[in-house]
């Protein structure tokens, strides 16, 4: 999943933000000495954090159905996980790096979640939305300071983009077969009374209840 998402963002700053301006896109973590590497314009998209997005957690279980409408398996709901990515220009001036993280944030600032375009993948298949921020003021536990001190650099300008992916647990639980026997109803201490399920006019089933007294 979170190859996924790397590959959605870059289509975003390739597509949307830098719109084949040619400057490159790296991932990897903007060390020193990969910083003393660049001898082009680069836009760098760090992932520094990755955890569950607690507040998108949903409870019950999600239903699978077989061909003929019936229960086969019950599995639980997707777990949302966010990616925090520290997005920082690289050029020889910094006006033009100021420049590149202009276009970046006009770019990401058109869209809410990651364009349904660019999503593959196990991102696809479930089919959801992926939600996406820009530059919202970091957790009060994490300061951007700290990933610079833990990257050995300088502080830098940079933009904070946060992706909840959706993902799939993996546990399923099979179902029962749908029931075909008669119901049992025991009332005040009456003898109870089975009576047969007879299929009515929909799919749901009729049953007549009626009670045997003492």
């Amino acid at each position: 999943m979170i190859h996924e998402v790397d590959s959605a963002l870059r289509r975003v700053i390739v597509e949307d933000a830098l719109a084949g301006s040619g400057v490159e896109v790296a991932f990897d973590a903007p060390t020193k000495d990969w910083a003393s590497r660049r001898n082009a314009p680069t836009v760098n998209a760090f992932l520094y954090d990755i955890r569950e997005d607690l507040r998108r957690r949903s409870r019950g279980l999600v239903n699978e159905y077989r061909e003929d409408k019936t229960v086969a398996a019950r599995r639980l709901p997707p777990r949302y996980i966010k990616l925090s990515y520290l997005l920082t220009a690289w050029t020889q001036r910094p006006e033009d790096e100021h420049r590149l993280l202009s276009v970046m944030l006009a770019g990401f600032l058109k869209h809410e979640s990651l364009p349904a375009r660019t999503l593959t993948g196990s991102l696809q298949e479930i089919g959801l939305p992926v939600p996406m921020t820009v530059a919202l003021p970091p957790p009060e536990d994490r300061a951007f300071a700290d990933v610079w001190t833990a990257l050995g650099g300088e502080l830098k300008p940079s933009l904070d983009i946060v992706v909840s992916a959706p993902i799939d647990s993996g546990r399923v639980f099979p179902a029962g077969p749908p029931a075909t026997g008669g119901v049992g109803l025991a009332m005040d201490g009456d003898e109870p009374v089975r009576h047969n399920v007879t299929p009515g006019d929909g799919d749901e089933h009729e049953v007549a209840m009626t009670r045997r007294p003492r």
